[in-house]
């Protein structure tokens, strides 16, 4: 009997239309919406004294009130408008970060740029507050508590940890138009364009997790919290190389984009292009998506083995975000093993496939064949949709199941219409499920992230600061008042904010 290939059912209305029309994607990758930490002022010269160059404390206390107050202002601004401000947060740490690792480098016998030595003494322990962002589970309506650091260490960490939350929520923001359903569809070249340059700020990342993991290994004190622990690094390091990958294999991936243009109202190609893809590009795909998982498991693990509680243990958001990475990017790869084996004339096989991939997301096939459970599966389903299209829209908390629901719909549809065929004019028998997965190869690396390399002062500006520092040190960094600085005492209900407890109303007001 003759094999038939299912997308040779699908006829294409016009080959005109087709070359002229450009091509359109969406994709379903999207990395974890970190939150950026705000710190307390600090003075470098109430804990430090620098003789061979007395005005690095100073400048080092001027660098960081520019990074407090970045944070500050990006921290009040509305979800919508924090993705513009990111730059001025990233350019605020490079400038911080030469001094932060002069007054570092000047504990030992380091030698900065140009042969330059500095000679810093340590006159007591520094006292410096920073707020968490994944210690524990927040209550809503509430922040978390903020945790005193007396270790330049923890200082470095908590600032280079902010660097890299910063180059992955620019990279959320550079794939978020490519996530809108109810609009124009980004172009091809546009679309490659964009994920090229988030990978480079998701790999970014991933080198700076790793130079954190390395250098606190040799802190000997706890961690105050999960978010400067050592493994909290490595697990992060993992979690952008998993991002990475899988976005580098939604590039080529049309599948999704057929799903989303058939959701999409104002876009009408999905009626006449059927998504097609090579077939050795199909067997690749596969084994990167086997390496994403990989990577997404040993951040589940390093998250997991903690096993702490409050600010000692990981949030419940992140560590379920990592394990739906983890089920997605293995859903992914069998779908690609179907792919290639629907490619191969094997449907039945490729269906095999497709069902492994739906139960590595958790989906039981025999309650979506039931009449009861399809139609609930579907109400549910179809509510999960329009809120995650929301999200998209308002640019809020959106891919929290790191494209868990996307992969679904894209197994449901290349299963539903693969059926149709196996059934009418194929009629193979569906391998069972535990003799595909015997025949899973290992994963395949895209990427070796280069190392992160700490930015020094150069040569010119150390000479500079062998003067004595110009005016007085506040550390602040600003005049404005931060959330973290506000006074904590309880506050008048129905008063106006400037309205403090205890005052009483003057003799002389007008009514």
């Amino acid at each position: 009997m003759a094999v038939i290939r299912a997308d040779s059912l699908v006829p294409a209305i016009t080959t005109k239309l087709q070359l002229h029309k450009p091509q359109r994607f969406t994709s379903p990758t999207m990395p974890f919406p970190f939150v950026l930490p705000t710190t307390s002022s600090f003075s470098f010269s109430s804990s430090f004294s620098c003789d061979s160059h007395p005005s690095l404390c100073h400048s080092a206390s001027a660098q960081r009130g520019v990074v407090r107050d970045a944070l500050r202002r990006h921290k009040r601004l509305p979800p919508s408008s924090r993705a513009a401000s990111l730059s001025n947060v990233i350019t605020s740490i490079d400038g911080y970060l030469p001094y932060l690792f002069a007054v570092d480098a000047g504990f030992g016998s380091e030698t900065l740029v140009g042969g330059e030595s500095i000679n810093v003494v340590l006159n007591k322990a520094p006292s410096i507050q920073w707020r968490p962002t994944l210690s524990g589970d927040i209550v809503p309506g509430r922040e978390r508590r903020r945790i005193t650091i007396s270790s330049l260490e923890y200082e470095i960490f908590f600032v280079l940890s902010t660097l890299a939350f910063a180059y992955v929520s620019v990279a959320r923001s550079i794939l978020q138009p490519l996530h809108v359903t109810t609009g124009d569809f980004v172009g091809a070249k546009e679309r490659t364009t964009a994920i090229q340059t988030a990978n480079k700020h998701l790999l970014d990342a991933a080198a700076i997790y790793e130079y954190l993991a390395d250098r606190s290994e040799q802190i000997a004190t706890a961690p105050p919290c999960i978010d400067v622990a050592p493994t909290t690094a490595r697990a992060l390091a993992s979690l952008a190389m998993a991002e990475a990958t899988l976005l580098a294999v939604t590039k080529d991936d049309p599948y999704p984009a057929a799903v989303a243009q058939s959701r999409n109202k104002n876009d009408k190609e999905w009626m006449f292009k059927s998504a097609d893809m090579p077939k050795p590009k199909a067997h690749l795909n596969a084994r990167l998506c086997l390496a994403a998982s990989d990577h997404a498991t040993k951040a589940v693990s390093l998250l997991k083995q903690q096993g702490g509680s409050g600010v000692n243990k990981a949030s419940s958001g992140l560590t379920r975000y990592v394990d739906d990475l983890r089920s997605t990017c293995r859903a992914k790869a069998c779908r690609f093993f179907g792919i290639h084996a629907e490619m191969d004339g094997q449907v039945a096989e490729g269906i095999g496939w497709l069902r492994a991939g739906l139960h590595a997301l958790d989906v039981d096939v025999k309650d979506r064949e039931s009449s009861i459970g399809l139609g609930f599966s579907k109400l549910r389903k179809g509510l999960a949709e329009k809120r995650e299209d929301r999200r998209v829209e308002k640019e809020t908390a959106w891919g929290s199941d790191a494209g868990r629901l996307e992969e679904t719909r894209v197994l449901e549809m290349l299963e539903a219409k693969w059926n149709k065929i196996n059934d009418t004019m194929n009629t193979q028998v569906i391998p069972p499920l535990n003799s595909l997965l015997a025949k899973m190869p290992s994963g395949r690396e895209i990427f070796t992230p280069q190392p992160y390399k700490p930015s020094t002062l150069s040569r010119d500006t150390l000479e500079a600061m062998r003067c004595l520092p110009e005016g007085e040190e506040d550390g602040a960094g600003g005049h404005e008042a931060s959330s973290d600085d506000e006074p904590g005492g309880p506050s008048v209900i129905g008063s106006y904010p400037e309205f403090e407890a205890g005052q009483t109303p003057s003799g002389s007001a007008y009514y």
